[in-house]
């Protein structure tokens, strides 16, 4: 028999009621980053363009590149970086069948998130001491 009342309800989770966890917003964010990480790319093959043009495109390109608003992309990028590579990690974990529990999942995400940021300041840091 047809449910009658079937209009009056949402027909699955939705945005109200869906409480986002470790896993999906990790997952959302891995996405987001893979597709940041065309601004960092398109900015440095711009910037080696430059290079081989001739002084003054290179000029230009640098002087974006090294601005205070080209650092915060290159470190958002850097970020980005080692956000995905770790992501990337964590699904070759669970494409062999690993971690998929839900408190090592959880647990899994933390550290891909964690470990991001960490990576990150450790990559600034030795690239201003060499």
């Amino acid at each position: 028999m047809a449910d009658i009342e079937r209009g009056n309800r949402p027909l699955s989770p939705h945005l109200q009621i869906y409480r986002p966890q470790i896993t999906s917003v990790t997952s959302i964010f891995t996405r987001v980053t893979g597709n940041a990480l065309i601004l960092g790319a398109v900015l440095i093959v711009w910037w080696l363009i430059a290079a081989g043009t001739g002084p003054e495109a290179f000029a230009r390109a640098d002087w974006v590149l090294t601005s205070w608003l080209g650092n915060l992309v290159m470190f958002g990028s850097l970020w980005a970086l080692w956000y995905h590579t770790l992501a990337g990690i964590r699904h070759v974990i669970w494409d062999n069948g690993y971690g998929l529990e839900l408190e090592t999942a959880e647990k899994l995400g933390w550290i891909v998130i964690f470990g991001s940021g960490v990576l990150t300041v450790l990559t600034v840091l030795t690239l201003w001491i060499f």
